[in-house]
Parts: structure tokens; sequence; C-alpha cells
């Protein structure tokens, strides 16, 4: 059979209109048409070895140009470069770029919102805590599988926030076609004995015992610092100053934690009408959710603690993250 093209002469360069002709055609066929080098070697009269040589040299000299762009700007090398260092089951990094953070946190719930939709099963049980990226996750939840949907932790919203706690649980069992368990009081009380009393009222103690069967939970992190946790506000300067002495780092759920993921407690955590860190540590699927470089130590904080399987961030702190995971130069 007549040859229909041949390789670049002695192996080198293609230089000849013909042989460019033949170097596009063949990266065409193999990189936009998806067909394989033999497939290609065949059609040209060409070696399968021939094909790979001008393949090889049609990347080096860049006539082909491989661009991968994944929806949402999702930066793939960075979100394995995060779930290799840390050890987390999936991380995912989103690159968003010079923005406000509101910006950032929509990005992230809309990533939330699609890891949701396809990891929860029918007939599961789904735990919800609160934060403005988990309340921005619900609007963007339009299918979930039929499932229990558990409030994690207390009634809490902040200024500028469209729905507290109890309705975004409402809003995503509502998704789902399930069961919404709320929990009808705030998520920090005066005290101790008040918070004792909420938990043991039938509702509340309903929710709280079913979040020990929980398959999956959402959750954010929070860094233990003024305009890095919403629940930062919630309790007095000397419950701050005793948590900061007592090495709190970070929190999710108003339940603090070090720089080890060591539970924290003592101080507010007993006036804490939610669920201890334990019980997403029993959890199969912890989704955790941070973003921006301050809260970089919490989030590498929490994964140490062993109560985050999945981690959605931002590239800010994913970056910084891995600079703190890095092994010491010393």
């Amino acid at each position: 059979m007549p040859r229909r093209g041949r390789p670049p002469a002695g192996g080198g360069p293609a230089t000849s209109p013909s042989e460019l002709v033949l170097a596009g055609a063949v990266a065409r066929r193999h990189y936009v048409d998806g067909r394989s080098k033999v497939e290609i070697a065949d059609e040209f009269g060409l070696s399968r070895f021939q094909v790979a040589r001008i393949l090889t040299e049609a990347r080096a000299r860049g006539w082909v140009k491989v661009e991968i762009t994944l929806p949402g700007h999702l930066d793939d090398e960075l979100s394995m470069a995060l779930r290799d260092a840390t050890g987390v089951r999936d991380a995912v990094v989103v690159e968003a770029p010079a923005q406000p953070e509101t910006a950032t946190r929509d990005e992230l719930a809309a990533m939330v919102a699609e890891l949701v939709a396809d990891t929860v099963r029918p007939g599961q049980v789904l735990g919800l805590t609160w934060s403005r990226t988990i309340e921005a996750m619900s609007r963007r939840l339009h299918r979930l599988a039929p499932c229990t949907v558990v409030q994690l932790a207390g009634s809490m919203s902040v200024e500028g926030s469209s729905a507290g706690t109890v309705e975004v649980v409402r809003s995503v069992a509502a998704a789902a076609g399930g069961e919404a368990l709320p929990i009808y009081a705030p998520l920090v009380v005066d005290d101790a004995a008040t918070a004792a009393g909420l938990r043991r009222q039938r509702e509340i103690a309903r929710a709280l015992d079913r979040s020990r069967t929980l398959d999956v939970a959402v959750v954010s992190v929070g860094s233990w610092g003024p305009g890095l946790s919403t629940v930062w506000d919630a309790v007095t300067a000397a419950e701050r100053a005793e948590a900061l002495q007592r090495g709190a780092v970070g929190e999710s759920g108003a339940r603090l934690f070090d720089a080890d993921g060591r539970d924290v407690t003592g101080g507010f955590d007993e006036r804490i009408v939610g669920v201890p860190l334990q019980a997403l540590r029993d959890t199969p699927v912890v989704i955790a959710t941070a973003y921006g470089a301050r809260r970089a130590e919490a989030a590498l904080a929490a994964v140490r603690g062993g109560f985050v399987t999945t981690l959605v961030t931002d590239a800010a702190l994913a970056r910084r993250l891995l600079e703190l995971a890095a092994p010491s130069s010393s």
C-alpha cells in the first residue's frame, strides 16, 4: 500500500510544508479525535513509533498545546497536592481570582452543593452546621437523594445572612423530600444548666441522638480569632482569652480544637447546644469548608483532628496550608 505521508526526514524536526501538514493531521487525529497511535499509523502508512515521534515533536515545538479548563475555576493540581500533603480522602481547591470574599464563598458553596448531591444516597442521614458558605450551599442545592437532614448545632445567624440554621436545614430537607430534624435553640446559651436542659428537650434530644448515626456531614472550619469565626463574637472576651491560653486555633460548630486537632474544652464548651467533635470523627464522610490564608492553620488542625474527609477551599488557603504541612527545613 503506498504511504500517504512520511515522518520528518532523518528523524529531525519537520520543516517542509508537507511534513508540517502531516504533523498537524496526526496530532489532530490523536488529540482531537481521540484515535490511537496504531489507528493513525494504519491511516497514514506509518509505524506506531513514527506516529509517537511526530506527536512528541509537535508538543515540543509548540504546534500542539494541551489546555485543561475545568468548570468553576477548579485547580486540579493544587487539589491533588493538598490531598497528598494532608492525607484527606478528597480535596477540592477553587482558584479564586482577586475578588470580594462573598464571590469566593459563592464559588465554594457551588462546589459543596455538587459534592453533597453526588455523595448522599437514599435513606442516609445528612448533618449540617451553619456558616455563610453552608447557607449559600443550601440555595444552590437543587437535587438531593431522599434523606434525613439533621441540625448539628444550635441556631446561628449573622448580620447580612438571609437564613439561620433552622431555615438552612429545612431548605435542604425540602430539596431531598426528606425529614428535617432542627434544633430550636441558640448555639451558645447563658449557662451550662440551661444548655443541659435544652439538650434534654424532646425535639432537640431527637436531633442530637440522630447525629450519632450520620452518614454525611457538612461543616465549616473557622480560625479562633476576630473576624475568622462567627462564634468569636458570641462569647465573652474572657472566654476567648481562656480558649487561646488552652491552645485553641480553630472551631467547628463552636467546638474548639488545638493545632493537633485535639478538643479544647472548658470555658464556654458546656454552654453549647450541639454535637461534640467526636460525632464528626465517627461520621464516614465529612465535607469541610474554609477559605482565606488566615484560616489555613485551623484547616490543617481540623484535618489532623480526624474529623475532615473532604476539604473544600480556595487557592490562598491551600497554598498556605501546603507551606504549613511541609517538613521543616531545619
